[in-house]
């Protein structure tokens, strides 16, 4: 578990990454980051989007689905 802090920066309130937190993630300054509430109401932060994936998953399930057809089309 690494440690942060809240702080105040203009109307917002910040929490600073450290190059420890920033290289578990693959992350770099200027990257951006999605914050997904769980379930359990934590909060995620990754450098993908969730809902891409899932696209994803899903275009992959209707290409297994119907494999045979789509290689006939190409």
């Amino acid at each position: 578990m690494i440690e942060t802090k809240i702080r105040k920066v203009g109307n917002s309130a910040v929490i600073t990454l450290t190059t420890e937190m920033l290289t578990m993630l693959d992350a770099k300054e200027g990257d951006t980051l999605f914050v997904v509430r769980g379930d359990d109401g934590s909060l995620r932060v990754m450098t993908h989007d969730p809902s891409v994936a899932e696209a994803l998953a899903a275009a992959e399930i209707v290409m297994d689905e119907n494999r045979d057809l789509l290689q006939a089309l190409a």
